[in-house]
Parts: C-alpha cells; structure tokens; sequence
C-alpha cells in the first residue's frame, strides 16, 4: 500500500513532499540545488552564510544571496552570534527574495564553534533566544526556522538546553524547528537518537518538526517520518553526490520501484551540473567545485574507487569532459 504523506506545513508555505534538501556547507549552493529540483526537490536550504557576509556588497554577498526563479520556495540559512547582525542579514534575505529565513544554532565545525557560532548557541541559550527575536521582529512577513542539536555535550543526557531554546523559539512565532538528532560534541559520530526525535514530536505535537541525522538514503527518510513521528526529514550528506535521493523517495513512497540512474543518466546530470557551475562561479572556481561534487557522484559510479582516482586528476575544462567521456559511458565498466 502507497505511503500517505502530509504536506509539510512551514509558516505560509506548503511543501507538497516532506522531505527536503539541508542546507549544507559547500554543497547546497545554486547550482546543485537547481540540480536537485529538477529531480522532485520541492524545499530548499542555502548553505550556511555569514550573517556579516550577507550585509556587506562584495562578491560573497553576490555569490550567496542571489535567488533564481527556479529556486522556490527557499531558505537562507544564517548563522552569527549578534542579535542585531543576525536581524539585519535576515532583512537582507527577505528583500533579496527568499522565501524563509533559518537560523543555523547546529554547526558543529571548530573554527565555527571558536567564533561562537553556529553549535555554540546550544551551550547559550539565553542569547539564542536574542537572536531568535530579533530575527521575528525583523522579518514579521517570513518564516523563521531553526537548526538545533540535541545538545551541547554528549553527556548532556537531559538536553535542557534545547528544551529552552525550542519552547522559547515557539513561543517567539517560529515557524519551524530542524533537529539534528546529535550533539554538538558529537558532530556526525556514532548513530544519530532517532528516539529524541520521537519524543520532540511528541513534546509539539501541533508544531512543525523536521528531523535530521542518519537519512542516508531516501527509505531512510522515509522510517524516520514514519518511526519518530516528524513532520519531514532533512536530507543531507546521503543526498550530496545523489540528487536522485528526492525522486527515490516519493518513489518509494508510491511503492514505485525506486530509480536508479545509469551511467547515461549520471553522465548527462553531470555534465548539465558543470555548466550550471561554470556559469555561476567561472571557469576556475567552477572547476574546483565540481571536483569535490565529483567525487561523491563516483559513489553511484559501478567502479567508484577507480572514478574518485579519475577526478582528483582533473585540471582543466577539457580534462572534464574526457573524464565524463572515458568513465560514464557503458564501455568503461567490465561485462
């Protein structure tokens, strides 16, 4: 029997399949979530900006907080530690396009933690609370999401925190909150407490909960909907390298058997993903970004490790090409 999925409700937008594209640090950019939405990817989350970065004119800003009309509906993720910065990036972001603003109190990265960042607002969450206001007062006619952790430290087993920063945040006009079913501490180790997820849902029953941590395939996404009782699940690092993960999913969920690309197909995304980044970041920097996305399209690749070996060799444009030319095609892979 076909798998009866609600719309995921965010604010003022309808989601009509609840699983949705993360925002994810040097890979949901433009162009692969273009990508993405060509493959039934209907919510989308930039990576993590700089609050500072989205406020000043300069290339970072032009680069970051450009929306493409086909990049709807969307989320700008934020990510600062001062209520007023935080408040002014997100007006930034409201009057560049995007449809919601979401705050990234979840980044689990060192350097991110080191400029009280990111992960670092589960250990305050007093100021969290500052930021999330500031945020609602300054974008009344947007959504306003948040990214959490389920604590600080692992050992942290009660979680008081994020109990204080979600009760607060919904309390304030969220519209939203993302759990990563993880601590800060412990980054993406060990298996992610799908049951903290459960008992989230069950804390806000008539919120909205999307979950995150361990949906590495799209039948993964759909058990944790299905097992804790969230209204979503955030597709994350299954998804980079694997933009099918969408289609997959909604796949399985009409008991369609999933569909798995072929080499034809993986070669004919690829290509139309390098010139997407091409046209967006250059030549040269577009060269680079493709050669880390091209090492996770290897992974669907039947002889992975030999076509990672292929990529990392890659210098130029006409290298780019003959790689595709020469791995994704039927006579690379042995009978």
């Amino acid at each position: 029997m076909a798998e009866t999925l609600k719309p995921l409700k965010i604010g003022n937008i309808t989601v009509d399949f609840p699983i949705v594209l993360a925002p994810l640090a040097g890979y949901s950019d433009l162009s692969y979530r273009l990508i993405c939405r060509g493959l039934s990817a209907s919510f989308c989350a930039t990576e993590a900006m700089l609050d500072r970065q989205v406020i000043y004119d300069g290339k970072l800003k032009e680069r970051f907080v450009t929306v493409d009309d086909a990049d709807h509906p969307i989320a700008g993720q934020i990510m600062g530690s001062d209520p007023a910065v935080m408040a002014s990036a997100a007006s930034v972001l409201r009057d560049s396009g995007y449809d919601a603003i979401d705050l990234n109190f979840a980044c689990p990265v060192r350097k991110v933690l080191a400029r009280k960042r990111g992960g670092y607002l589960m250990s305050q969450p007093g100021l969290a609370l500052e930021i999330i206001k500031a945020v609602l007062e300054a974008v009344p006619d947007r959504p306003v999401t948040v990214k959490l952790r389920r604590s600080f430290r692992d050992a942290d087993q009660s979680s008081d925190a994020f109990w204080q920063i979600s009760r607060g945040a919904f309390e304030a006009g969220v519209a939203a909150i993302c759990v990563h079913a993880r601590s800060v501490e412990q980054k993406y180790q060990g298996r992610a407490d799908w049951e903290f997820l459960s008992r989230v849902k069950r804390a806000y029953p008539d919120r909205t909960i999307v979950g995150s941590g361990d949906a590495l395939g799209a039948a993964d996404a759909l058990r944790m909907i299905r097992e804790t009782g969230v209204d979503g699940a955030s597709a994350a690092r299954g998804a980079i390298g694997n933009p099918w993960f969408f289609r997959q999913a909604r796949d399985i969920a009409a008991e369609r058997t999933p569909h798995q690309p072929t080499l034809e197909d993986q070669r004919e995304l690829i290509g139309r993903h390098f010139k997407l980044t091409r046209d967006i970041y250059g030549a040269h920097r577009g060269l680079k970004v493709m050669r880390n996305f091209g090492i996770h399209y290897a992974k669907l690749h039947p002889q992975p490790a030999k076509t990672r070996k292929a990529v990392l060799g890659i210098k130029t444009e006409k290298d780019w090409w003959a790689f595709l030319d020469s791995c994704y095609v039927a006579s690379a892979v042995p009978a």
